[in-house]
C-alpha cells in the first residue's frame, strides 16, 4: 500500500509549491517536500471503527479519514509556519525601517561634510589667491623698494656733487664780488676755481665702445655654434657624387666596402649609409640632394674629365660652400692623353684654395681606386668620428668588443652614462629650439622670469596647452634666453617623446639629472642604480649638490605627463625644493595629474589672429609666394577655434599652402584644409598630399612601410635599417621620401634614427594604416626577425639592445625574451648605457627574482667561458665577468658579485699584465664591492694598488689617477680619517680642473671632440683669420673681466696669427695692436703702449681712408697716452688730427668736432699757449650754442673754461661775465637733476655717463663681422 507520506501527496506529486521570503533567491519559487508520519494507534483506532460500522467500506472509509487526519496536520502546520513567517516578516520590516532611518541620517551627515567640503575648498582657493596676491605685492613692494634705493642712492650722489658745487661757487662768488667792489686790486688767484681738465667736458678719458658684455658673450659663442645636423646626427652619412664614367668605382665601393665600414661605425654607436642619386636621377631631386648635401658628414665626388651642370651645382654646394670644414674627398681617374674640361680645372683650383679637400688622382684599374677610396674614407671616419690618432689606426682591431666600451669607461669610470640618450636630449632641444617664430612668447617669459627671481620656497610652475600649442618651443627658447644672459645658471633640461620610448622612462630621467648635478659640481660619489633607490635618493642629492652651486638651478621637464606612471614617480616635485632650485614643467591639459593642477599654472593660449597671419605668411615667404586678401580672409574665418589656432596646426596649414603655392592650386588646398578641423586630420591631409606625389604604388607602399615600423618601434629606426629591411628601396628614394615628410614635419631625426616629429603625427599613422592588430604584430615580427638575425650573427648593437627585448615585451613571448636577456652581450649593452632598471624590469616579467637572475648569468658565463680560446675572446670574457660583478653589486647581491669580479681580475692578470690599466679596472670594482660590503681592509690595498698602476700607466695628472684618489678618500672618509680624505679630495679636484680645461666636457661623443679640436686650433695650430678674430674677441672678454693675463695672451696669440696669414701691415693686425696698446695702457706699461699704439697708428694710416673711424679711434687713443706721459709736443699734432677727422665725419658744425676742438684748447692750456686756445674754445662754443641751445650744460662748461681763460689773461670783467652765465645754466641744470642731462642729439653726451661707470679708461675693439 506505500507510506502515509505517498498517500498525502499534493496533486502536483512532487511537494508544495512555497515563496521564499528569507530572502536568499531574490523571489524564486522552491519545491518543499512534506511528510507527515500520523501516530499508528490513531490510525488503527480509525479503522476499528471504520470498520465495525461499516463491513462493506472499509478501504475507502479509512481512506477518507486518513486524508482527513492529514489535513488537519497540514493545517496545523501552516499555522505554525504562518506565525514564523508573520514575525520573521515584523522584525525583518523592522531591521528594514532602522536602516533607512540610518541612510537618511548618513545622507544628511554627508550632505553636510560636503557643503563643509566645498567650503574649505573654497576657503583654500580664496587663501590661495590671497596668497599669489600678497606674494605679486610683495614683489612688486620689493621691486619698487630697490628702485627707491637705487633713486635715493642716486639722489644722495647727486645731491653730494651738487651741495659741494655749489658750496664752492658761492665761495668763489663772494670772493669775486669782494675783489670787483674793491676794484679788483687785492684779487687773488685762487679766488676762482681753476680749471681742472679732469672736470672738463674733454672725451680723452670716455671711451667708444663697440659692443657691450652680452655682444662680447655672443661673439665668444660663435666658438661653438648651433652645430648643423651632420655634425649632431650619430649617422656618418657619405654623399657621392659620381659621373658615368666613374660608375664602375661607385659599385664596387658600396657593394665591397660599405659593409665592412658599417662595422666599423656599429662599434661605436654609429650608422654607416651611404646616399648616392644615379647619373639617370641627377637632374631631379634638386631639393633633395642639397638637403643631402647638408646632412652629410662626407662629400667624395669621382669625376674623370667632364661634369655636367647639375653636377657642378652639388660640387659648389659641397666643397665650396662648405663653412663647417666637413671632411671633403676627390677621386680623379686620369688616363693618358685626356685633359679635364676648363669646368673641372676651375673647380679643381677653387677647392684647393678655399677648402683642403683630400684630392686622390688615380691612374690605375678600377677595383685599385675604390680601394684607394674605401682606405681614405676608412681614415677619415677613424681619425674625425672615432677619435683615434694617426699612430693608433695601424692595427686596430675594431671589432673587438672589449676594446669598443674600454673608451667609454676611460671618460666615466663608474659612471654609467647612455651617450645616445644625452645626445637624443641635445637634439630635441636644438629642434625645439630652431623654429624662429615666437609666436609671442613675451609674455610668456616675463612670468617664466618671475618664477626664477620669486623667493623660495615655490612650487614647481605647470606650463600646461594643448597638444602643439608651443609648450616646448617656448621652454627651449627660454632656456636660450637665460643661458645668454644668466651664465651662472645652471638649467638641466629633459625633453620627453613619445610615451614608451627610452627618453620617457622615469628612472634614466631621474639619472640623466643626477649625473649632470654631479657633473657641473666637480662631485663623483657612487651612484645607485637601483629604481625605487634612485627616485628616493634624489631629493637628497639635489638638496646637497645645489649646496654646492653657486647660482641657481633650474630643472625643466617637458611632456611630463608622458613620463609612465608620472604621479608616482615624479612624487619629488611635491617635496619643497631647496632654496636655490626652480622646477618647470610643462603638460596637456587633458592629462595633466589632478594633484599638479594646485600648482601655480602659465597657461598658452591659442594664437591670435595676428601671429596667425604671421606664422602662414613666413612660410608662404620662403617658398615666395604672396597670398591674396580674399585668401587671407578665408584663413582669418577659418583659424577662429582653439584647434584651428593651435600653432602646431598652423604650422602645418601654413606648410601645405606653400607646398601648394609651387603647384599652382592654393585654392583647392586651401578647401581640403578647411575640412580639416583638428592636427590629426591636418596631418591625414598631409600624409596623403605626400602619398600623391609619388610617382607609382610601389614608391606608395615602401612609405607605408616605413611609416608603420616608425611605429611599431621602440625608438625609431634608422636609414640603414629599412634598406636593409627593404632591399628594393633605394638611397635615392628613401631620401626624396624622408626629405618630403621632413619638410611637412611628419619625420625628424634623433640619435640617428628616423622618428615622429610630434605625437600627433604617431597617432595619426597609428590611426591611418594601423587600426588591426593583426597589422601591429606583423610589423613588430618584421622587427623581431631582422634585429634576432643580427644577433645569430654576433652582431649586437646598441640598437638590438634597446629595441629586441622591448618587443618581445610587447609580444608577450616570455620565452624569448629570456632567451635574448641571456644573450650576454645584450644585457652587457644595456647595463654599460646605463639601462638598468629597464633591464630589472624584463627580468621581473619573466619571473625571475635576483638571486635566480644571477644565477643564470653566471651559469650562462661559465658556458660562454668553455668556447673562448685566445687572448681576444678571453678579454672579451672578463669584460663579461666584470660587468656580472658590478651588475650584481648594484642589485645589493655583494656576496654573490666578488665571485665574477675576482675571476675577471685573474683573466687580465693572465691576458695581459699585472700592470696593465685593465687591471686597475678590475682591482678598483673589486675594492668598490668590498667598501660598500663595508670590509674596509680588503678594499684599501686594492685601491692602492690600482692608484699605483694608474699613475704609472696614465701619469699623476691622469682623471683615471683621480678616480682612483676620489675612491680612496671616500673609503678614509667611511673609516672617520677626514684629514687624508680631504687631501686626497683636494688633489683629486685639482687633476679634474685641469682636465677639464684641456679636454672641456667629458661626454665622449663626436659633437664634443668636434668643440674641443675647435678650441685646440684656436692654440696650438690652423692659422685662419677666423681663428685670429676670434682669439682677439677672448682676449676682450677676459678683459672686461679683468683677467688681464690671459687676456694678454690671448691678443699675442691673435696677433701673431694675424701677421703671419694676412701680413703684417693687414687692418686687422691693427686691431690687435691697438688691443694690446690698450691693455699695456691699463696695466701702467706706457712704454709698450705707446710702441704698438704708434705701429697701429702707420697701419691704419696707409689702408683707411683718412676719414675712417678706427684711424679716429687709434689717434685719439695715442693722444691721450702722448698727454698722460707728459708729452704734450707728441699730442698736439694727433688733437689736431682728430679734429680733422671728425670735419671729414660729420661736418664743421657738429659737436663732435666742439668736443674735439675743446679738447685740443685744454691741451693748449697745460702748454700755456693760451691765445692759441682761446679762438678754439669761442668755436666751440658757437657749435654747442647752435646744436644744443644757449642753455645746454656743455654750453656752460664752455663758458666755465673761457672764464678761466680770461681770467688768466687778464680780463676779469669778461671773465665775471662769462663765469655768470655758466652759473645761470649751472642753476637751470639743476631743475634736471633727476634726468639725463645730456642731449640725446649729442655724439659725446654719453661719455658722461660712462665715465664713472667703467673702471678701465680705455677699451679693446671687437672684431668686425
Amino acid at each position: 500500500m506505500g507510506t502515509a507520506s505517498s498517500l498525502v501527496s499534493p496533486a502536483g506529486g512532487a511537494g508544495e509549491v512555497i515563496e521564499d521570503t528569507y530572502g536568499g533567491g531574490g523571489g524564486e519559487a522552491c519545491e518543499i517536500p512534506v511528510e507527515v508520519k500520523p501516530k499508528a494507534r490513531l490510525l488503527r483506532s480509525s479503522l476499528r471503527r471504520v470498520g465495525a460500522s461499516r463491513p462493506g467500506g472499509l478501504i475507502g472509509a479509512s481512506f477518507k479519514s486518513m486524508a482527513s487526519v492529514q489535513e488537519l496536520e497540514c493545517a496545523a502546520e501552516y499555522e505554525r509556519l504562518k506565525k514564523e513567517y508573520e514575525i520573521f516578516r515584523v522584525s525583518k520590516s523592522n531591521e528594514v525601517a532602522s536602516m533607512v532611518k540610518k541612510e537618511a541620517k548618513l545622507d544628511r551627515e554627508n550632505k553636510r561634510l560636503r557643503a563643509e567640503l566645498q567650503a574649505l575648498q573654497k576657503t583654500y582657493q580664496k587663501i590661495l589667491r590671497e596668497k599669489e596676491s600678497a606674494l605679486e605685492a610683495k614683489y612688486q613692494a620689493m621691486e619698487r623698494a630697490a628702485t627707491f634705493e637705487h633713486d635715493r642712492d642716486k639722489v644722495k650722489r647727486q645731491f653730494k656733487i651738487f651741495r659741494e658745487t655749489k658750496e664752492n661757487e658761492i665761495q668763489d662768488l663772494l670772493r669775486a664780488k669782494r675783489e670787483l667792489e674793491a676794484k679788483l686790486q687785492r684779487l687773488q688767484a685762487q679766488g676762482i676755481q681753476v680749471f681742472d681738465p679732469e672736470e672738463s667736458d674733454s672725451d680723452d678719458n670716455c671711451t667708444e665702445i663697440t659692443d657691450d658684455w652680452d655682444a662680447a658673450v655672443a661673439s665668444l659663442l660663435q666658438v661653438t655654434p648651433l652645430f648643423s645636423h651632420s655634425l649632431w646626427s650619430n649617422t656618418v652619412r657619405c654623399y657621392i657624387i659620381s659621373t658615368d664614367e666613374t660608375q664602375p668605382e661607385v659599385d664596387i665601393f658600396i657593394r665591397n666596402y660599405s659593409p665592412k665600414l658599417q662595422r666599423i661605425c656599429e662599434t661605436k654607436g654609429y650608422f654607416f649609409q651611404v646616399v648616392h642619386f644615379p647619373s639617370e636621377n641627377q637632374s631631379q631631386f634638386k631639393d633633395v640632394r642639397k638637403w643631402e648635401i647638408e646632412k652629410s658628414f662626407l662629400v667624395i665626388l669621382l669625376m674623370k674629365s667632364t661634369l655636367s651642370s647639375c653636377l657642378l651645382d652639388d660640387c659648389e654646394e659641397a666643397f665650396l660652400k662648405n663653412p663647417e670644414g666637413k671632411p671633403r674627398l676627390i677621386y680623379r681617374r686620369i688616363e693618358e692623353g685626356t685633359v679635364g674640361s676648363d669646368s673641372v680645372q676651375q673647380l679643381i683650383e677653387q677647392v684647393c684654395y678655399v677648402n683642403k679637400a683630400k684630392i686622390i688622382d688615380h691612374m690605375g684599374e678600377v677595383d685599385e681606386g675604390a680601394y684607394e677610396i674605401a682606405n681614405c674614407v676608412e681614415k677619415i671616419i677613424k681619425q674625425d668620428i672615432l677619435g683615434y690618432e694617426n699612430t693608433e689606426l695601424e692595427g686596430k682591431d675594431l671589432g673587438n668588443k672589449e676594446e669598443s666600451t674600454a673608451s667609454e669607461e676611460d671618460d666615466f669610470g663608474d659612471v654609467l652614462w647612455d651617450a645616445h640618450d644625452e645626445q637624443e636630449q641635445m637634439e630635441a632641444f636644438q629642434q625645439a629650439s630652431s623654429s624662429t617664430c615666437e609666436l609671442g612668447f613675451e609674455k610668456y617669459y616675463e612670468r617664466l622670469n618671475d618664477l626664477v627671481a620669486a623667493p623660495a620656497p615655490i612650487p614647481p610652475l605647470l606650463v600646461s596647452g594643448g597638444p602643439g600649442s608651443g609648450k616646448s618651443l617656448l621652454l627651449s627658447k627660454w632656456i636660450q634666453l637665460q643661458q645668454k644672459h644668466s651664465p651662472n645658471t645652471l638649467i638641466l633640461y629633459h625633453f620627453v617623446g613619445r610615451p614608451m620610448s627610452t627618453s620617457s622612462e622615469s628612472a634614466l630621467i631621474i639619472k640623466r639629472l643626477t649625473l649632470k648635478l654631479m657633473q657641473h659640481s666637480w662631485l663623483v660619489s657612487p651612484l645607485t642604480l637601483d629604481p625605487s633607490k634612485l627616485l628616493e635618493e634624489f631629493p637628497r642629492w639635489l638638496e646637497k649638490l645645489s649646496a654646492r652651486h653657486q647660482g641657481s638651478i633650474i630643472i625643466i621637464i617637458d611632456s611630463v605627463d608622458q613620463i609612465q606612471q608620472a604621479e608616482k614617480h615624479m612624487k619629488w616635485l611635491i617635496d619643497p625644493l631647496p632654496v636655490n632650485v626652480r622646477v618647470i614643467v610643462s603638460v596637456n591639459v587633458e592629462t595633466c595629474p589632478q594633484a599638479w593642477r594646485l600648482w601655480p599654472t602659465l597657461h598658452l593660449d591659442p594664437l591670435n589672429s595676428k601671429d596667425v597671419k604671421s606664422l602662414i605668411n613666413a612660410e608662404c615667404s620662403s617658398a615666395n609666394i604672396k597670398l591674396t586678401k580674399e585668401q587671407e580672409k578665408k584663413l582669418e574665418r577659418h583659424c577662429r577655434s582653439a584647434t584651428t589656432c593651435n600653432a602646431l596646426y598652423v604650422t602645418l596649414l601654413g606648410k601645405m599652402i606653400a607646398c601648394a603655392g609651387s603647384e599652382g592650386n592654393i585654392d583647392e588646398t586651401l578647401q581640403q584644409c578647411f575640412q580639416c578641423q583638428d592636427t590629426v586630420s591636418l596631418y591625414r591631409l598631409v600624409l596623403r598630399s605626400v602619398q600623391e606625389s609619388l610617382p607609382n604604388d610601389m614608391d606608395k607602399d615602401l612609405m607605408r612601410e616605413v611609416l608603420c615600423l616608425i611605429t611599431v618601434s621602440h625608438n625609431g629606426v634608422s636609414e640603414l635599417e629599412v634598406m636593409e629591411l627593404y632591399p628594393e628601396l633605394s638611397s635615392a628614394l628613401l631620401a626624396s621620401l624622408v626629405h618630403s615628410l621632413h619638410k611637412m614635419c611628419l619625420l625628424t631625426y634623433g640619435c640617428g634614427l628616423l622618428k615622429f616629429r610630434h605625437l600627433q603625427a604617431w597617432e595619426m599613422v597609428r590611426l591611418e594604416y594601423m587600426e588591426e592588430g593583426q597589422n601591429i604584430s606583423s610589423y613588430r615580427q618584421k622587427l623581431i626577425d631582422y634585429f634576432a638575425m643580427q644577433l645569430s650573427q654576433d652582431r649586437v648593437t646598441w640598437r638590438s639592445a634597446d629595441e629586441l627585448p622591448w618587443l618581445f615585451q610587447l609580444q608577450g613571448d616570455k620565452q624569448k625574451l629570456h632567451k635574448c636577456l641571456l644573450n650576454l652581450f645584450v644585457s652587457q649593452n644595456l647595463y654599460k648605457r646605463g639601462h638598468f632598471a629597464e633591464l630589472l624590469s624584463y627580468w621581473q616579467l619573466v619571473g625571475k627574482d635576483k638571486s635566480s637572475m644571477a644565477a643564470e648569468y653566471f651559469n650562462s658565463l661559465k658556458e660562454y667561458e668553455k668556447s673562448c680560446e685566445g687572448e681576444k675572446s678571453m678579454l672579451c670574457l672578463a669584460d663579461l665577468y666584470e660587468t656580472l660583478g658590478r651588475f650584481l653589486k648594484d642589485l645589493g647581491l655583494l656576496s654573490q658579485a666578488v665571485a665574477p669580479l675576482q675571476r675577471s681580475l685573474e683573466i687580465r692578470e693572465t691576458a695581459l699584465d699585472p700592470d696593465h690599466p685593465r687591471v686597475a679596472q678590475s682591482l678598483h670594482q673589486l675594492a668598490g664591492v668590498y667598501m660598500q660590503w663595508k670590509k674596509f681592509g680588503n678594499a684599501e690595498p686594492l685601491y692602492k694598488q690600482a692608484l699605483e698602476i694608474s699613475e704609472n700607466a696614465y701619469g699623476a695628472e691622469h682623471p683615471r689617477v683621480a678616480r682612483e684618489l676620489d675612491a680612496l678618500a671616500t673609503l678614509y672618509q667611511k673609516q672617520n680619517k677626514y684629514e687624508q680624505a680631504e687631501q686626497l679630495r683636494k688633489k683629486s679636484f685639482k687633476i679634474r680642473q685641469k682636465a677639464a680645461r684641456r679636454k672641456g666636457s667629458s661626454c665622449g661623443f663626436a659633437l664634443l671632440r668636434q668643440r674641443a679640436l675647435q678650441l685646440e686650433e684656436l692654440t696650438l695650430g690652423k692659422d685662419t683669420p677666423d681663428n685670429a678674430r676670434t682669439l682677439n674677441e677672448l682676449g676682450v672678454l677676459y678683459y672686461l673681466q679683468n683677467n688681464l693675463e690671459t687676456a694678454e695672451l690671448f691678443l699675442k696669440r691673435s696677433l701673431e696669427m694675424r701677421e703671419r696669414v694676412l701680413g703684417p701691415d693687414h687692418p686687422d693686425c691693427a686691431q690687435s695692436l691697438n688691443n694690446l696698446a690698450a691693455l699695456y695702457n691699463e696695466k701702467k706699461h706706457y712704454d709698450k703702449a705707446e710702441e704698438l699704439y704708434e705701429r697701429a697708428l702707420d697701419i691704419r694710416r696707409r689702408a683707411l681712408a683718412p676719414d675712417h673711424p678706427s684711424l679716429a679711434y687709434t689717434v685719439k687713443h695715442l693722444a691721450v697716452l702722448y698727454k698722460k706721459m707728459g708729452k704734450l709736443d707728441k699730442a698736439v699734432p694727433l688733437y689736431e688730427l682728430t679734429v680733422e677727422i671728425r670735419q671729414k665725419s660729420f661736418g664743421p658744425k657738429h659737436p663732435s668736432v666742439a668736443t674735439a676742438l675743446v679738447n685740443l684748447a685744454v691741451l693748449y692750456c697745460q702748454m700755456k699757449k693760451r691765445t692759441e686756445a682761446l679762438p678754439l674754445y669761442e668755436r666751440a662754443l658757437k657749435i654747442y650754442e647752435d646744436s644744443f641751445g644757449r642753455m645746454h650744460p656743455r654750453v656752460g662748461e664752455t663758458l666755465k673754461n673761457l672764464a678761466v681763460l680770461s681770467y688768466e689773461g687778464g680780463d676779469f670783467e669778461k671773465a665775471a661775465e662769462l663765469y655768470k652765465r655758466a652759473m645761470e645754466i649751472k642753476e637751470a641744470e639743476t631743475s634736471l637733476i633727476g634726468g639725463k642731462t645730456p642731449s640725446r642729439h649729442s655724439s659725446s653726451g654719453d661719455a658722461f655717463s660712462l665715465k664713472s661707470a667703467l673702471s678701465p679708461n680705455v677699451f679693446l675693439e671687437h672684431g668686425q663681422r
